[in-house]
């Protein structure tokens, strides 16, 4: 990670609205009396969106009193998360993912995209409207190449259609978050491609009947169903289930579980530990063992 330090100009102050406080109170008061610099993190993160999507100096100051901190304690958090603007963004802030899956599938000209309608890295538009940023991985490598506006993903990207949507961003026009083109979701592009036959879905699907003569229709849901669940529904524990057991075999799971490890160990009393001494480990404290 590159060294990250505070922007070279400064507003000369930073103070909490009424809203920010508000939030806050409510932020503070999820934590425990005396607990209140758990917070710092939600905190700095609202008070980055009153400032206008990024953290100045005083901003972070002020986040330490609130929360009573060292100033230094919360400009090192400031520092180290990198969801953390230290310098202005503008209006939209682009965040482009460069890394080898976007790389691979044109991050490169979506960049070039970015340079020509926005100017070079960490540049604010003169107008405010953009800025943009190379970023690590974003997790959508499925969709690549990508970027994030502010909190939304913009997917399955093209030059084309990342200056289409820019310009609508920039004329407030409406846009789509996720894909820019006719994928849904992660799905392959014009849908599913497998797994279509309509009779994978049919869960009361007909079979010959077991011992031959005529068909019968299974329950294919019940699969795995707890037998207690069927036949003793008031009974959550399974006693019932477990006496019924008992009586057609002599034995419930847990006796047949205990007799199984009784064997084990008569069989085994070198590797289940029964015949091995306690360890002397000279501390003075006595084995638990022993």
């Amino acid at each position: 990670m590159s060294v990250r330090r505070l922007a070279a100009e400064q507003p000369e102050s930073f103070s909490f609205t009424p809203e920010l406080e508000a939030i806050a109170q409510k932020l503070i008061a999820k934590y425990p009396e005396g607990r209140q610099a758990s917070a710092v993190v939600p905190l700095l993160w609202e008070t980055q969106k009153a400032a206008g999507g990024w953290l100045p100096e005083p901003a972070i100051r002020a986040v330490a009193d609130r929360l009573g901190m060292a100033n230094i304690r919360v400009l090192e958090i400031a520092t180290f998360y990198t969801m953390f603007n230290l310098e202005p963004v503008g209006k939209y802030f682009v965040q482009l993912c460069g890394t080898t899956p976007c790389m691979l599938r044109g991050a490169e000209a979506i960049k070039h995209v970015c340079e020509k309608k926005i100017g070079h890295e960490r540049h604010v538009s003169a107008d405010g409207t953009f800025s943009w940023l190379e970023v690590e991985c974003l997790g959508a490598c499925t969709n690549a190449p990508m970027v994030q506006i502010n909190d939304d993903y913009y997917e399955d990207l093209t030059p084309e259609n990342f200056e289409k949507l820019l310009d609508d961003l920039a004329a407030g026009r409406p846009v789509s978050v996720g894909p820019q083109n006719s994928r849904k979701g992660s799905e392959p592009e014009g849908g599913p491609r497998v797994l279509l036959d309509p009779a994978l879905y049919d869960f009361k699907a007909t079979v010959p009947a077991a011992g031959g003569g005529g068909t019968e229709t299974p329950d294919l849901l019940s699969a795995g169903r707890a037998r207690a669940a069927s036949e003793s529904p008031a009974d959550p524990l399974g006693a019932t289930a477990a006496a019924q057991e008992k009586a057609a075999d002599g034995a419930d799971t847990r006796d047949k579980r205990e007799a199984v490890a009784a064997e084990a160990q008569a069989s085994s009393p070198s590797v289940t530990g029964s015949d091995r001494e306690p360890v002397k480990t000279g501390t003075g404290v006595r084995d638990p063992e022993e």
